[in-house]
């Protein structure tokens, strides 16, 4: 009889940790959580599991303290058959193409690549050390959002900068989002009917932020992310592409420093700025702009435009076009968002279903295009934890 295999997945944050635990015989979590708030006395841990969601103060709790508390609730729900434990890692620069064991070494590299993700990786090794001390018997695999795109071609990640910031800093196009794009684009060849080997997909992956994604014979080709987050579509904050010498023109004009571009580009911009202000969520937009508001409009309209023509880059890095998947929180609930973006497509022979568009929301999901001969449109929701799970497992059973 098969054994099932369980892995804790852990995503570690500044001042947070998101939780779930992956069963590898069925699709959904068993536990799902988040501690918040660490390091301060509003500190709380909260989880879902069994139907039933429940939440304890842990006031003034680091890390450690977090999983500490964590730890009973995760064996009575694994009944002692935790496997090992999985950990999100945002950047993997060009050391890692894959999922990897953590050791010291790996560790020591991961910590070495935070210059390129310093709001990222630093607060995913607080997780994964805080982790290490409270589950040392078992082993820990790292899955960076940056490894699915490690199959880019050096034309699609290369800037035209001098040679030495990419061979001496690592400037590059690095691109993220990866265990999504990965994960959707392999359930839409096996729900297709497609053979992997020479198929074409685009992918938008849609929320907070946002991504766009060309995938040929299962392999990332093209992304829209580069060196950080910030570059490419519209998202709910960040302000994708614009200009590069926006920051010389506001330093010039206005006297800003570079912390105060930073915090607009990335805090201030997006749905958010060009709202007015009203809001980066796509739900609250989408009612303003039935309601009239100009501000909810425009935002919507730059949204789904500039995702229209990502797209459509993309698919210069593909052999052909079998189908787009929209994932992600805005992809998988705004048939919106979907229409309208694939209206200014038509050039790729993309034609949507109305009444099967509009069914896919809330949770809803499957494949909205009008049939054949069009390229094959699908909503897929993501799961991200299951993703990495089933990484984690396979380096564990690659390795002793």
């Amino acid at each position: 009889m098969t054994r099932t295999r369980q892995i804790l997945v852990i995503n570690g944050g500044s001042s947070s940790i998101k939780f779930a635990l992956i069963r590898d015989d069925q699709p959904e979590a068993v536990l799902t959580g988040l501690a918040e708030r660490l390091g301060t006395a509003e500190a709380r841990l909260r989880w879902t599991g069994n139907g039933s969601t429940a939440e304890q103060a842990i006031a003034g709790a680091d890390h450690a303290r977090a999983l500490a508390t964590l730890l009973p609730l995760v064996e009575a729900a694994a009944a002692g058959g935790l496997t090992g434990i999985g950990h999100r890692v945002v950047h993997g620069g060009e050391r890692f193409s894959g999922a990897c064991r953590l050791t010291p070494e790996t560790l020591a590299a991961i910590r070495a690549t935070s210059p390129l993700a310093p709001l990222h990786n630093p607060a995913n090794l607080l997780g994964i050390e805080a982790a290490m001390a409270v589950f040392p018997s078992l082993p820990h695999v790292a899955v960076f959002d940056t490894a699915f795109h490690q199959t880019l071609p050096a034309r699609a990640y290369r800037y035209a900068l001098p040679e030495f910031l990419y061979q001496e800093h690592g400037v590059r196009r690095y691109g993220f989002h990866g265990t999504s794009h990965r994960y959707v684009s392999q359930q839409a060849i096996a729900r297709s009917g497609l053979a992997e080997a020479g198929s074409g997909w685009l992918c938008a992956h849609l929320g907070n932020g946002a991504s766009t994604c060309a995938i040929a014979d299962g392999r990332s080709v093209d992304t829209s992310m580069g060196l950080t987050p910030l570059e490419g579509l519209v998202m709910g904050t960040r302000s994708g592409d614009v200009d590069p010498n926006l920051h010389g023109h506001l330093a010039r004009t206005l006297g800003w420093s570079l912390p105060e571009i930073d915090r607009l580009l990335n805090h201030e911009s997006g749905l958010l700025g060009l709202s007015g202000g009203l809001s980066n969520d796509m739900r609250t937009l989408e009612q303003a702009r039935a309601d009239g508001h100009a501000g909810a409009t425009l935002a919507v309209e730059v949204f789904c435009y500039r995702l229209a023509k990502s797209l459509a880059a993309m698919s210069c890095a593909l052999p052909r076009l079998d189908g787009l998947i929209f994932t992600g929180g805005i992809g998988e609930n705004s048939a919106l968002v979907r229409e309208r973006t694939v209206a200014q497509l038509h050039l790729l022979g993309l034609r949507l279903d109305a009444a099967a568009n509009a069914r896919c929301i809330r949770g809803e999901q499957g494949r909205i295009d009008n049939g054949s001969p069009s390229p094959q449109i699908w909503v897929i929701a993501t799961n991200e934890e299951r993703q990495i799970a089933l990484d984690t497992l396979a380096v564990l059973a690659a390795t002793p």
